[in-house]
């Protein structure tokens, strides 16, 4: 089960009203329990090659929503943007005493990791689908990421 999965399943319970929720494979056994407010996943495991279970966690920062900063260049046009596919936590790196995965100015290449994003206790290192130079980063480190939010703005090579 991906983390797609476990989101579409965490929707669906909220929605239809059910309090918990087990469920059990092979390697892998989930349980979500909701209240009025918000679902909660109580425990989850996963095989260890799946998820980077030996990255430390860092605070969480304020819940409120993160703007995407805009630019500050005359003609961002020119610049592609790398997005968040899923919602959780922005991190540059691997855990605070490892270097960041890239910074302004560095080159990547397409299949390049550029961060992390923690969605459920799961570390999911995020993939550069394009390659460039990298012009602006958009979110602080440690910062709640939604979906499709801009984190990067790339100048194409």
């Amino acid at each position: 089960m991906d983390i797609k999965q476990i989101q579409d399943l965490i929707r669906f319970v909220s929605k239809s009203g059910v309090n918990e929720v087990s469920i059990e494979q092979k390697d892998f056994k989930i349980t979500i329990k909701t209240n009025e407010v918000q679902p909660q996943v109580i425990s989850a495991t996963i095989p260890a090659q799946t998820a980077l279970a030996a990255l430390p966690l860092a605070p969480a920062a304020a819940a409120e929503p993160i703007a995407p900063t805009a630019p500050a260049g005359p003609d961002t046009s020119k610049y592609l943007t790398i997005k968040s596919p899923m919602i959780g936590t922005f991190y540059r790196s691997a855990s605070p005493d490892k270097p960041l995965f890239v910074n302004v100015g560095d080159e990547i290449k397409t299949g390049s990791v550029v961060c992390i994003i923690e969605a459920m206790k799961l570390f999911n290192e995020i993939e550069s689908e394009i390659s460039g130079r990298i012009v602006k980063i958009l979110v602080d480190n440690a910062s709640p990421v939604e979906y499709d939010q801009p984190l990067f703005l790339v100048e194409p090579i």
